[in-house]
């Protein structure tokens, strides 16, 4: 998996720039007297589609399109914020986009990349069975399989945590979700290429760990289920080769419960009245959980996508924490 150097992260920042502007790192009062100590958000929730894919999906297509001309469609699996923009970045290059989300995936989401000119397939109960068929779909129907993480993507993404690391050089530690890992490894990449020594935090699901469970193991753990509402979290099974950057490059991986979840979503309302997503709330929840320990230092998080389906956002508000089957949100308990 080759690392890259600062100079192709800002050549990717002008791909990335030909399309959106770059997204701002703001210092909210409240939020830094919450946590008790200054905190930045780095608000990748204010992109076209309201999270920090979009950046891998514009550096992916312009390398497909150069690489693969003969092309005529892609095909992906997602629980929706990669999903989208890989369906955005795919119909703007003229190629068709097909993608497969697991049964009860977020209905905003599903709406969101249909509008972005995805065919959409429901299939399966969980993502890591939405990417199963979204591979035989590529053989099927002779349609390019784009992976959930891929050296093209992870360029792309990095170029949020040069926006950071430029604004805030001085980060001792950085929080960040980690799905499939494009996130967590942009910043690693990032952080390297600049020659910081910021500390890097995944964050998961108690619900979602396998990804923590592997760093602890030093070796890949698949989970039997991954049911938690902070969707972009929801991965049973860690992506090798994001593995490989993360379990090197992060300091550590700290678990939050979905109430926790919760109760940042409705921080973050009440401190700075932004729309968080699960996973773009995480960090937060476990800077929240690490308060102490954090105390005093200069922290960022990463709010990587604000695309909360607005009946889960409902119950968040009313001090509900939505709880889930195998196949998607179903109920809300108090939290």
């Amino acid at each position: 998996m080759p690392m890259f150097t600062e100079a192709d992260i800002d050549d990717a920042a002008t791909l990335v720039a030909a399309q959106m502007l770059p997204t701002p790192q703001v210092i909210w009062p409240l939020l830094s007297e919450a946590a008790g100590t200054r905190v930045w958000v780095k608000h990748e929730n204010h992109t076209p589609t309201g999270a920090f894919k979009i950046r891998g999906g514009i550096t992916f297509m312009d390398w497909l399109k150069r690489t693969q001309p003969d092309i005529s469609g892609i095909v992906t699996a997602t629980r929706g914020n990669h999903g989208q923009s890989q369906a955005r970045a795919a119909t703007a290059a003229g190629l068709s986009a097909t993608i497969v989300v697991p049964h009860g995936n977020s209905v905003e989401k599903n709406a969101a990349m249909r509008a972005f000119g995805a065919r959409l397939v429901e299939y399966g109960t969980d993502f890591d069975v939405s990417r199963r068929e979204a591979a035989r779909l590529a053989e099927e129907e002779n349609l390019f399989l784009v992976p959930p993480f891929h050296p093209q993507i992870m360029r792309g993404v990095a170029t949020y945590a040069m926006e950071l690391f430029r604004a805030a050089p001085d980060l001792d530690t950085v929080y960040v979700p980690i799905g499939c890992g494009s996130g967590i490894c942009g910043l690693i990449t990032a952080r390297d290429a600049l020659g910081l020594k910021t500390r890097i935090v995944g964050v998961v699901s108690t619900e979602a760990a396998a990804a923590k469970m592997s760093f602890e193991a030093g070796t890949i753990i698949e989970t039997n289920s991954a049911n938690t509402f902070a969707d972009g979290m929801a991965v049973r099974v860690p992506v090798p080769d994001s593995f490989e950057i993360y379990s090197k490059g992060a300091d550590r991986i700290v678990a939050v419960s979905d109430d926790e979840v919760a109760e940042a979503i409705r921080l973050y309302y009440r401190a700075t009245h932004n729309l968080a997503e699960g996973a773009g709330a995480a960090p937060l929840a476990a800077l929240m959980q690490e308060r102490e320990r954090m105390a005093g230092r200069e922290v960022a998080v990463i709010l990587c996508g604000g695309n909360i389906d607005t009946d889960l956002f409902t119950q968040v508000l009313q001090g509900k924490t939505p709880t889930v089957g195998s196949a998607g949100p179903v109920t809300a308990a108090a939290g």
